[in-house]
């Protein structure tokens, strides 16, 4: 379907409230007239608060400059946001306090404020808590201290007097620094492979010069040429596609639709060359830093260079300079997790979603956003395409496409002539484990076949730990956080107990703190590591892996064991979600799901679209070469509309079931959600705030406002909560109906309002 237009009155992707001309705090398009002597500028800050603040400051300044100003006893760091209008300053001119300093960084771009404007309307946010996010470098503001890199020097082909004499390495070192970008001594001495003495005499003869820069990691040359694909039909017809619209440039979405093991990664890189090719920036969103790894690998190979990362488990050196090359516009493709998108880039051309649909694209503390969302606004603000990519697009998405506000190009058939692999049900009803087991025959049998042929084998259970309940079998009493509604989840590994909400920990107890009873304590139900307790019983010669967050040491770790499984060093894999997606392990011809159930239950709206995406994606793990895979799914329901579905093979009717189901409950994507939660250390408390912000609702034939109502998890991390759901027809321009809704009240100083608009967990 290729590029979806839009006009000036239809954004196409955004909701019916928000306005294609984004309002900001000052005319980012076409700013007034920089003040004279007595200059007044309008400084947002990263601190809850309204808007901006008024400063005094050179009348020189840069709309989007970053400073330093005084607030209080403090220094903070903010950005200016535009001059004060004539007779607007609050304060008179010789009483306001001035800007201390003005950083030596690129302003931020007219268009990063105009998305930080707009997501702060949406999603009802103070502007100056989404500008953090923006700034959430500090250390990064202060350039490093230049350092010393050799280049080759002019005329340096020539010979140099005696006493110099060449050798094979100062040969080879001069080869190196005519290819290679400036870079230390030291570092060219590793390159060539000689001492740094060697380097030291070309600089003394000549041969090699000095130049100082900035200290920190040269840029990477990427080649869009360097090593494309070998792309099948589908693939190239789909490139092609992607390509013209990154030539055309403007805005623009198109889905990449395809079946796991299609090669949608590689249909998007050419997208990405596309993007180098024309000089901009590329963003690559990923929704977990698991998936990076192998994705990293193949980006180089295609590319002869790394791209600059941005993730929550960057070292602090790394994440200084990876912010200041997005921000100088040196870093030419940025791959990262959500917060990436909020780096002010100078010269973005191409956004790329991958998973669109995963859940851990929405950011559920500090500001709620959902990063595919925020995404295409950011596309739309800047005028550049973007793409989505997943295997089970979210509804939304679809419906996007349905309504031609998204294009769509479909990749039906795997890579390389590989076939889906087959899925069956097993019914625990009619074929259950042994007696203190999880395992169905079935699944055993399978298993160890697989084993036999030399081909590897996927066991997942989403569920952490040993056992998710302890209870006393003397008394029932089950073991509790206490600062949660929540079971404390037995990790037996690490010996202990943990709330996986709010990380509280401690000992198994000798004894039932409820009744004394000893070694009353028994584990209820099965973790991961409970099942790689069965493995090594049942299949004692097979080498196992356990996979799951808890057992990871970091990015490296991951790769590690990633790489391990790529090259046959394991024989079953037991783990989370964490290897359900995204990866690509050529002998893995077996997968198996222990309890394809959980998820399915609690009155999720999107439970079944959650399941389905998770299971099918997990599915896609088995057979991706030559050899044929088989997935088998442990249920207690084969007749539930996701494992039919699965099992079927029809993918697309369990949408259009979804769909219909959404549209007769008014639900999203036919409908908008949003959620407020109050909470605090009082539950009386916040149950009478709740009364009262229910007091002053608004009564609007178009919004439907449910609650209050203690929230699914009652208790979290210490604090009660109280929970409204407001629904409301897709036109309805909600933000600004909680906007009006919201001013009507002040809470009590104890309790906490949190909005969440388009709410994707309803705990």
């Amino acid at each position: 379907m290729g590029k979806a237009k839009t006009t000036d009155t239809d954004a196409g992707f955004l909701p019916a409230d928000v306005p294609a001309d984004v309002p900001a705090g000052a005319d980012h398009k076409h700013p007034a007239k920089a003040p004279g002597e007595d200059a007044v500028w309008r400084v947002l800050l990263p601190v809850p608060l309204a808007g901006p603040l008024d400063y005094g400051g050179p009348p020189d300044l840069k709309i989007g400059a970053v400073v330093e100003v005084p607030l209080g006893s403090r220094r903070v760091v903010g950005a200016v946001w535009g001059p004060a209008e004539a007779g607007e300053a609050a304060v008179p001119t010789a009483r306001l306090k001035a800007i201390d300093r003005v950083f030596d960084v690129p302003p931020l771009p007219e268009t990063s404020r105009r998305f930080i404007d707009w997501m702060a309307g949406y999603t009802l946010a103070p502007p100056g808590q989404v500008l953090q996010m923006a700034l959430s470098c500090p250390a990064a503001l202060v350039a490093e201290e230049p350092e010393a890199v050799v280049v080759l020097a002019e005329g340096a082909e020539a010979e140099p007097g005696p006493p110099f004499k060449w050798t094979a390495a100062r040969r080879r070192a001069v080869d190196q620094a005519r290819d290679l970008p400036a870079m230390p001594p030291a570092e060219l001495a590793r390159q060539v492979g000689c001492g740094v003495p060697v380097i030291r005499g070309l600089m003394e003869a000549g041969v090699l010069a000095t130049h100082w820069r900035p200290k920190g990691v040269a840029p990477p040359r990427y080649r869009p040429d360097h090593r494309p694909a070998d792309l099948s039909a589908d693939q190239q017809a789909a490139a092609a596609t992607l390509c013209a619209t990154v030539g055309a440039g403007g805005y623009s979405v198109t889905l990449i639709d395809g079946v796991t093991g299609s090669g949608k990664t590689e249909v998007y890189f050419e997208a990405i060359a596309a993007a180098l090719a024309g000089g901009r920036q590329v963003l690559v969103l990923l929704p977990e830093i698991a998936l990076t790894a192998q994705w990293l690998e193949r980006f180089e190979v295609r590319f002869g260079a790394a791209p600059t990362q941005w993730h929550s488990r960057l070292t602090p050196l790394a994440r200084r300079r990876a912010w200041r090359a997005a921000v100088e516009g040196t870093a030419k493709v940025v791959v990262g997790a959500r917060s990436a998108l909020m780096l002010p880039y100078p010269d973005l051309g191409l956004i790329v979603v991958d998973e669109e649909h995963e859940p851990a694209f929405k950011q559920e503390d500090g500001v709620h956003y959902h990063a595919r969302d925020m995404a295409v606004t950011r596309a739309f603000l800047g005028e550049i395409p973007a793409v989505l990519c997943s295997a089970t697009p979210s509804l939304e998405t679809l419906v996007n496409v349905e309504r031609g506000r998204y294009g769509q190009v479909v990749l039906p058939r795997r890579f390389g002539g590989a076939t889906l692999p087959e899925v069956a049900a097993i019914d625990l009803r009619a074929d259950p484990p042994e007696r203190g087991s999880f395992l169905s025959p079935p699944l055993l049998a399978e298993a160890a076949g697989t084993l036999a042929r030399g081909e590897q084998v996927l066991l997942f259970l989403n569920r952490r730990g040993y056992a998710p309940l302890t209870l006393c079998r003397s008394c029932g009493h089950r073991l509790r956080c206490p600062n949660c509604e929540a079971w404390l989840v037995e990790h037996r590994l690490g010996r202990r107990l943990v709330c996986h909400h709010c990380g509280y920990t401690r000992s198994v107890p000798p004894a039932c703190p409820e009744c004394g009873a000893v070694e009353s304590l028994t584990a209820i139900g099965p973790g991961v590591e409970r099942i790689a307790e069965e493995v090594a019983a049942t299949l004692p010669d097979a080498r196992t892996l356990l996979l799951t967050s808890d057992h990871l040491r970091g990015t490296a770790d991951l790769a590690d064991k990633m790489r391990a499984i790529r090259d046959g060093e394991v024989d079953v894999v037991i783990g989370t979600q964490l290897i359900a997606k995204g990866h690509h392990f050529p002998d893995l011809t077996f997968v198996g799901v222990v309890d394809a159930d959980i998820g399915l239950g609690g009155g999720d709206l999107r439970a079944g679209e959650r399941t389905f995406q998770l299971l099918y994606q997990l599915a896609g793990r088995a057979g991706r070469e030559s050899r044929p895979g088989r997935v088998l799914i442990q249920t207690r329901d084969p007749g539930h509309p996701v494992m039919r579905a699965l099992a079927g093979g029809d993918r697309d009717s369990f949408i259009r079931a979804e769909l219909d189901e959404r549209r007769e409950g008014h639900m999203p994507p036919f409908g908008r959600l949003a959620a407020l939660i109050l909470s605090g250390p009082d539950h009386e408390l916040v149950a009478h705030e709740g009364r009262r912000l229910a007091a002053c609702a608004p009564d609007l034939d178009n919004v439907l406002i449910l609650g209050p109502a203690p929230a699914p998890l009652t208790m979290l991390r210490g604090r009660y909560r109280e929970r409204f759901l407001v629904k409301a027809t897709p036109e309805t321009d909600l933000p600004a109906i909680l906007r009006g809704w919201l001013s009507t009240i002040q809470l009590a100083r104890n309790v906490r309002l949190r909005v969440d608009i388009d709410p994707q967990n309803f705990l």
